[in-house]
């Protein structure tokens, strides 16, 4: 196990340093130049610009560019806002509770639904509740993020008012945060209908960030079931006349569910990438808005360090993915 979980930390630097290559050369192939922005409507002298051009570093060539930016990460430095002033990691970890929040809240629907869904339409393999949900799985999955959001928008909150359109409370409310996660602290605020409504704010975004990931996991789990189904070991067990909901849930779920767990991590970075449309369509102050709108404003370290420390979160998941296949297939561990 031990050399297992070296062998997976061994692959985790180089993807680093590919990802920081990725996130260097994205930003800086975009058309713009971030002093030019700075200025705004203003303008700039020439003087002024070479002067500001020099000061953030733009003027030197990229390798050397590269090599400061790789220095710094190393050291800790994800590098300073050019528009706010402040370190990338502090607003990254600001604004990061928000995304773990609908996050968490979205892979917990579709893991409460799909898992569910995908054994029920392996169990009835070929009926019309099979149809049903693989049909449904597939209208899901197709369906593009921000035209499902908007649909929703204008049905829930637009025509029938149930759910609020933005934000993550309503603006009655006020309290200091204290962990970041607006569910706990309207609980610690006290304030009476508080954690309602967050919970009303967080409904809405979570249903559309879980919609494709609910899909993709209802699926998975209805093959890897299939697959487990016509096992030996599953006949032997209702040759010996053990019940369904024991075979099913006991023999065939258990050994299901290494291929599910893997798809679950793999939808972590899926979700990291429907956040940004969907913190974007419902105004979600997290970090998928926050990154739009740096690249809007060209603010290199921001979507730089941004881009990096969203692959960091994503092989930390899929790392500890790795390591839980490990725990429950022992096999894995010897290859």
């Amino acid at each position: 196990m031990f050399r297992f979980i070296v062998a997976r930390f061994g692959v985790l630097v180089p993807t680093f340093v590919g990802v920081a290559i990725v996130a260097f050369s994205f930003i800086r192939l975009l058309p713009g130049d971030p002093v030019t922005l700075m200025a705004g409507e203003r303008g700039i002298s020439a003087e002024r610009h070479a002067q500001l051009t020099a000061a953030l570093g733009y003027d030197q060539p990229l390798p050397i560019q590269f090599w400061h930016y790789l220095v710094g990460l190393f050291g800790g430095d994800f590098g300073t806002s050019i528009v706010t002033r402040r370190p990338v990691l502090t607003e990254f970890m600001t604004l990061f509770p928000a995304t773990v929040e609908l996050s968490l809240f979205a892979i917990l629907i579709a893991v409460a639904l799909g898992v569910p869904a995908g054994v029920f339409a392996a169990v009835k393999r070929g009926s019309w509740a099979d149809q049903t949900i693989m049909g449904t799985a597939l209208v899901g999955y197709s369906m593009p993020i921000f035209w499902w959001g908007l649909l929703l928008i204008i049905l829930f909150s637009g025509t029938l008012g149930w759910t609020p359109v933005s934000g993550r409370i309503s603006l009655l409310y006020f309290f200091p945060p204290v962990t970041g996660f607006m569910l706990i602290d309207s609980l610690l605020s006290g304030q009476a209908g508080a954690f309602k409504s967050a919970i009303s704010h967080l409904i809405l975004p979570g249903v559309v960030l879980a919609t494709i990931p609910l899909a993709v996991i209802a699926r998975q789990t209805r093959s890897a079931m299939l697959e487990v189904l016509s096992e030996d070991y599953v006949r032997t067990a209702r040759a010996k006349g053990l019940r369904a909901n024991r075979v099913i849930g006991i023999h065939a779920l258990r050994n299901a569910l290494i291929p599910v767990v893997t798809t679950i991590g793999l939808q972590i970075g899926v979700m990291m990438a429907g956040a940004i449309l969907t913190e974007t369509i419902f105004s979600w102050p997290g970090i998928g808005k926050w990154m739009v709108d740096s690249v809007f404003r060209r603010d290199y370290p921001v979507v730089q360090g941004g881009l990096l420390l969203i692959a960091i979160v994503v092989m930390v998941v899929n790392l500890v993915v790795d390591l839980l296949y490990g725990l429950i297939n022992p096999r894995v561990r010897a290859r």
